[in-house]
């Protein structure tokens, strides 16, 4: 079955790209696509010197870096990829 193209309000064709996967290793933590994203989808970790996953604010973080919480949340939307300046998010139709 052909997919139905979605429009937007001016009639352009729009195709959702919706969050697959964060780079760890890419990520550097800033909480700018948390920010952006109103949905619920991301939500900030930390990581100790071992890379196991703790609190952000537990003392024990070496680094925090952004996950994805509620990944069937998504719209579609692509303002996580389009505010990160690290370039982490992996987006897919």
């Amino acid at each position: 079955m052909p997919e139905t193209p979605t429009l937007r309000r001016d009639g352009t064709p729009w195709r959702p790209l919706y969050v697959e996967a964060i780079d760890p290793d890419v990520c550097i933590g800033c909480g700018r696509c948390f920010k952006v994203c109103v949905h619920g989808v991301l939500m900030l970790i930390g990581l100790d010197e071992d890379d196991t996953v703790v609190a952000a604010d537990d003392d024990e973080a070496e680094r925090r870096v952004m996950t994805l919480a509620e990944k069937g949340r998504c719209i579609g939307c692509a303002a996580c990829r389009q505010v990160c300046g690290s370039k982490a998010l992996t987006l897919a139709a």
